[in-house]
């Protein structure tokens, strides 16, 4: 049975390089070679999104899709 939940923590590298944990990158289905965004805002925190959802979504909105 798949989980939909995931809560885990990653060290900050000398270069501000994090590792995403290997249950996280399961979920999402992120393999080396994708390209994730990285959205942040000071009071709410940091969002990691693997970047093909941005591009369906953006492609959908241009389209006039659902």
């Amino acid at each position: 049975m798949e989980k939909d939940k995931f809560v885990g923590v990653c060290k900050v590298g000398e270069k501000g390089q994090i590792v995403i944990p290997k249950e996280a990158r399961e979920m999402f289905g992120i393999i080396p070679g994708d390209s994730v965004v990285v959205l942040a805002d000071k009071k709410q925190g940091i969002a990691i999104i693997k970047s093909d959802f941005i591009e369906e979504m953006s492609s959908k909105i241009f389209k006039g899709g659902k």
